[in-house]
């Protein structure tokens, strides 16, 4: 089934972002329903340590725009909207192997799982989705999970249809869908409710972890020289800082969603912390990712990682 992330490379995208934003406003867009930046460098923010680093760079604010998924997010930035996005790593593959020019400034999160769930009377296992249909937030990192576990399982579904992973429990209550893949919070949730996983990647398929990515325009970054190595210098930082106390972190990452606290606390851990912009365990799910998204043509034209990575003092 082919990932709908870009509409019209040279659109006018249909968000929330304003393409008026006053110079001097540095505009990122996330995924989630809050418009609060994420991970290391939006921790770093939260404890009002970004905006100085900022002004360094000639930068007196920053806007934040909350995103449904990497797509949509795709074609903000593809639109003029955003200067940079903080998303998932399949997206942003796609997206560049679809002729967009972009460069990876870091990976902020790495290991990023998810689980496939079912209803307490539904498959009990894998190979039960054999015919059935099967949801998936199309284009996120769940989604590349999904398609490479059917595949190990020689599963073919009869479909797997775009549902946002919050609109997930109702077709799934009503067995519309047989299973849904999801992030592994909102597993949980499920689980909690009665239903049941019959398939987690961390477990399952670890090599399928997804990773977080830090991604720019060309052109802004030709236009900002500085700002690739100054992103991963408070990437660093708000790493180091995290690592020291950690429970501060969890903290941070309860505001985030509206999932139950011990949920998030429970999820987020200090092992998906990125040892540098593009740490070594971190290049291997990419590469391993890109290869997929190849194989299932997902990608248009392969590229080289190498080149599609922002490398500075930090980064080496």
């Amino acid at each position: 089934m082919p990932l709908a992330l870009l509409t019209a490379l040279t659109g006018c995208a249909e968000s929330a972002a304003n393409d008026d934003a006053e110079l001097g406003t540095l505009r990122v867009g996330v995924i989630g329903s809050k418009a609060q930046l994420t991970g290391p460098v939006g921790y770093l923010h939260h404890r009002d340590e970004l905006l100085p680093r900022l002004a360094e760079l000639g930068f007196d604010d920053i806007e934040v725009f909350p995103f449904p998924n990497g797509p949509d997010l795709n074609q903000a930035l593809v639109g003029g909207s955003l200067d940079v996005a903080s998303y998932g790593d399949t997206p942003a593959l796609v997206a560049r192997g679809s002729g967009l020019e972009t460069r990876l400034i870091a990976q902020a999160q790495i290991g990023n799982d998810a689980s496939i769930v079912v209803r307490d009377d539904g498959p009990r296992s894998i190979e039960e989705l054999e015919g059935e249909r099967v949801s998936v937030q199309t284009g996120s990192y769940i989604h590349r999970y999904l398609l490479g576990a059917l595949r190990d399982a020689g599963v073919e579904p009869a479909e797997v249809p775009h549902i946002y992973t919050a609109d997930t429990e109702a077709p799934l209550e009503r067995g519309d869908v047989a299973a849904a893949a999801m992030p592994q919070v909102n597993a949980e949730v499920f689980v909690a409710k009665g239903y049941r996983i019959i398939d987690h990647l961390a477990e399952d398929h670890p090599d399928y972890a997804g990773t977080s990515a830090t991604v720019s325009t060309q052109s802004f970054l030709d236009e900002n020289p500085d700002f690739a190595a100054a992103w991963q210098e408070w990437q660093d930082e708000g790493v180091r800082l995290a690592r020291e106390d950690f429970a501060s972190y969890q903290d941070f990452a309860v505001t985030l969603s509206d999932f139950p606290e011990e949920l998030v606390r429970a999820t987020t851990l200090e092992e998906h912390l990125p040892d540098g912009p593009f740490p070594e365990r971190g290049l291997e799910l990419l590469a391993g990712t890109k290869e997929f998204l190849v194989e299932e043509d997902f990608i248009a034209e392969d590229f080289d990682l190498e080149d599609w990575l922002v490398r500075t003092e930090a980064a080496d």
